[in-house]
């Protein structure tokens, strides 16, 4: 029979890419991976891995038993699921990631309701960006997250995960004076950095509006994007969340551009009653701030 442990490295060699990649987010060593997936090609009695040099591609075959695995992890979350339900009090420990403008504004309500009606839960709080998400709720390092997506950068499906809608946010062209996006060719930018989501919303928005943006700082925190904007120092895009207070001398131009903000978790987890009451409160935090 096939090891449940050695198909989940599998399944993540196929998200990762590399062996040390996998490596590090499991806190293996790459030869542990690799004497494991050697292990798991015997077993299966076919190749799995193409090897060219230091890199390895999936076979058909590893591709075909990465779907099968996708199904097998989720049941037996379902059934981890279920025995948790049998339990007369919530305990245990609910990890949850977000991004920083929600850690604030709606994470902080949702632990203080979460920390009343469930004592005995053990919340940890991990902030990051939302395109390292996924990766960290199938390594079970998050329990529950939020992810987005922008109308320029829709969020790729992932077997492994289930998600449920949250927040729609406007964003906001931020600058000195007023006006539509499409003047602001020759003006330089403050963007996040390459490789966030937020990087690539402004550049695809700023494509689509006919030009490149001429980038001229990185920032990641929204204040500082718009203490920058304030100082002169170019103009931005900042989603709603981001606007909780600005500069006065900072003029907002609403956009047509949308940030989805979902709730996500690993596919047989949603009846969990700890990711039960983590969905119920987040989402009593979201319309609570909602206009």
């Amino acid at each position: 029979m096939l090891d449940v442990r050695k198909l989940r490295l599998l399944r993540e060699l196929a998200h990762r890419g590399t062996i040390a990649a996998v490596a590090e987010a499991l806190a293996y060593t790459p030869s542990a991976v690799s004497q494991q997936l050697a292990a798991l090609e015997r077993e299966a009695g076919v190749p799995l891995l193409e090897r060219t040099g230091r890199r390895v591609a999936l076979t058909p075959a590893a591709l075909t038993l990465v779907e099968h695995t996708e199904k097998i992890l989720a049941v037996l979350e379902q059934a981890t699921a279920d025995l948790a339900a049998s339990r007369a009090e919530l305990t245990g420990t609910l990890r949850i990631g977000a991004f920083p403008t929600a850690v604030r504004t709606i994470l902080s309500p949702a632990l203080v309701a979460l920390s009343r009606d469930h004592p005995g839960l053990e919340l940890m709080v991990t902030e990051l960006d939302p395109a390292t998400v996924p990766a960290a709720l199938r390594a079970e390092t998050l329990d529950v997250a939020l992810v987005q997506d922008y109308d320029y950068v829709p969020a790729e499906p992932d077997p492994a995960l289930d998600s449920e809608p949250l927040l729609e946010e406007t964003v906001y062209l931020a600058a000195l004076s007023g006006g539509p996006l499409e003047t602001r060719r020759d003006a330089p930018w403050i963007v996040g950095t390459p490789g966030t989501l937020c990087h690539t919303m402004t550049v695809r928005a700023c494509q689509a509006a006919g030009f490149t943006p001429r980038v001229r700082h990185h920032a990641d925190d929204f204040g500082t994007v718009l203490a920058l904007v304030a100082a002169g120092q170019g103009v931005a895009l900042v989603p709603e969340l981001g606007l909780l207070t600005h500069p006065a001398n900072v003029v907002l131009t609403a956009l047509p551009t949308r940030r989805r903000t979902r709730l996500a978790y690993r596919r047989g987890t949603k009846e969990h009653p700890a990711v039960i009451a983590a969905r119920s409160a987040l989402n009593a935090a979201a319309t609570g701030r909602k206009p």
